[in-house]
């Protein structure tokens, strides 16, 4: 490491510390000696973007313990995945503090991002496998779908309000997450040009579960939603198609979301 680029760690480290924030990993990383090192401001702005990498990087840490491992999830993959989606990237900025908080937040036009519980939950209940093919009705913010693609999974996401739609396929596709495919429509009648679907997750609540989601289910697939009446307790549903013309449902508990949206008449 060359002299000078220790003395600027040393004094980045000096600022942040006076400036309150804390080395939670208490490590850094710099180029390797056979790497061309860059300029002086560059190396400034790749120290700085690893610390704060490393700081969001705790907070995902702990959500995760207490919000997911600690509420049960045992799926290491899907643990894994919790720990490293970057959460904040999803959220407006007046509530990115609260990012790693294990609660629903808002996100514009009368939604939310999921409990981080609630998106693990739902995903472990998938079951699903790499190189499988998912459905997702209410893209949101995009945070679910993203879980998803980490999975090594393809991602259908469809979204009913607009500019939803616009800001979540213009995210994913800045975090590069190239398996995911968003699209602006009334998820009641799935997706029929891509179906069948190895699994399908909805995350919006509606008051019974649509026929076409079920019929674009592959046998052996599951799908699960949220069912019932808007602003009250719905319950969580795991339904597994069994063969052509039956299906066993199960039920994961009560949740609260978002009403199902449709397009007006």
């Amino acid at each position: 490491m060359s002299r000078r680029l220790t003395v600027l760690i040393v004094l980045i480290l000096v600022i942040a510390i006076a400036g309150g924030v804390t080395f939670l990993r208490g490590r850094l990383y710099v180029a390797e000696e056979n790497v061309e090192v860059p300029q002086e401001t560059k190396e400034i702005q790749l120290v700085a973007a690893t610390v704060g990498t490393d700081l969001y990087a705790e907070a995902r840490d702990q959500m995760v313990e207490r919000g997911i491992v600690a509420y049960g999830i045992v799926s290491p993959d899907v643990i894994a995945v919790m720990r490293r989606v970057p959460r904040h990237q999803f959220i407006p900025e007046e509530y990115k503090h609260l990012a790693y908080e294990n609660n629903p937040l808002p996100i514009g036009y009368g939604q939310t991002i999921s409990q981080p519980y609630i998106v693990a939950l739902m995903t472990q209940e998938l079951d699903v496998e790499a190189g499988d093919k998912v459905l997702e009705i209410g893209t949101g913010s995009g945070y679910q779908a993203a879980v998803l693609a980490e999975l090594d999974i393809e991602v259908f996401t469809m979204e009913i309000i607009e500019s939803l739609a616009n800001e979540a396929g213009q995210r994913l596709k800045d975090l590069a997450y190239e398996s995911i495919h968003v699209q602006n429509a009334d998820g009641y009648f799935g997706w029929p040009d891509e179906a069948p679907f190895d699994a399908i997750i909805v995350t919006a609540a509606p008051d019974h579960i649509p026929q076409p989601l079920l019929q674009q289910l592959a046998i052996g697939g599951v799908l699960v939603i949220p069912v019932g009446p808007v602003g009250g307790v719905q319950e969580l549903w795991r339904v597994t198609r069994v063969s052509l013309d039956e299906f066993q449902s199960a039920s994961l508990g009560g949740v609260r979301f978002v009403p199902f949206t449709r397009t007006l008449d």
